[in-house]
């Protein structure tokens, strides 16, 4: 990005709770284990992915990377800050599209019991950067995969 360019930040966040059979136990298993991960995470038809690192714990990175049909090739670049085996997990992490920087965004996983179930929570703050403009879409993607993970975890 050129220093003509200008700079710009908006900031959002939503949280999107879910219900699920599967105990908490499994639904954190579906985020601390890689196959698990991958039979839901950045998965689209259309997509491809390119590079892919996996290191979950407290001061681990994660990183998926991957090209669409239509050349785009976008990554998700995340740092894990805290981890409390099947109750909360805390991570940043930044999106790239075609290596410009779009977004930076923090998220909390909270895995509540109830009762053989578990109430899922996600809250994430983004702050989307120079002039790209999420409106919703962030909110509407991460919502899916959730509709992914929670067929991966028989919801």
């Amino acid at each position: 990005m050129s220093s003509a360019t200008p700079r710009s930040v908006v900031h959002a966040s939503f949280t999107i709770t879910r219900h699920w059979k599967a105990a908490p136990a499994r639904v954190f298993q579906a985020f601390a284990d890689q196959a698990a991960k991958d039979a839901w995470f950045a998965r689209a038809p259309n997509l491809t992915r390119t590079r892919r690192e996996f290191d979950f714990r407290e001061g681990g990175r994660e990183i998926s990377e991957g090209r669409w049909d239509s050349g785009v090739i976008t990554l998700f670049d995340c740092h894990y800050h805290d981890i409390v085996p099947d109750a909360r997990i805390i991570y940043s992490y930044a999106m790239y599209l075609d290596g410009r920087k779009i977004s930076v965004s923090q998220a909390c996983i909270e895995l509540v019991p109830e009762g053989t179930g578990t109430k899922f929570i996600l809250t994430e703050y983004g702050d989307y950067l120079d002039g790209y403009e999420d409106k919703g879409s962030r909110e509407h993607g991460t919502n899916a995969l959730m509709d992914q993970l929670a067929a991966s975890i028989g919801g």
